[in-house]
């Protein structure tokens, strides 16, 4: 692994789409072990999955898994906690202004 670059690897995986009132969810599993760490990317090849309303749709896929460099892998920790609070909206008011 490079300081700047990571390396590119594929590997199998399933992914399942829930699509029902009670659970709304996709999920990938890589089916050959691999551990996604901070700064990784994960690209699932194929189409798109469209499960129905009440239904939960598993296939089997090829992943590719861009590993990030040291750098990156660092930065992404640095910064994580930071990006999340970003997600959050805050507001100590009872009235709703948009």
């Amino acid at each position: 692994m490079g300081f700047f670059k990571g390396d590119v690897e594929t590997a199998p995986c399933t992914v399942e789409v829930s699509h029902k009132f009670e659970s709304l969810h996709a999920h990938v599993r890589l089916n050959n072990g691999a551990i996604i760490h901070p700064g990784d990317e994960v690209l699932v090849h194929g189409p798109p999955i469209m499960a129905p309303y009440g239904e939960v749709v598993t296939e089997d896929r090829t992943a590719t898994i861009k590993r990030a460099g040291a750098l990156e892998r660092f930065w992404t920790r640095l910064t994580g906690d930071l990006e999340f609070m970003e997600l959050c909206e805050f507001s100590f008011s009872h009235e709703t202004k948009l």
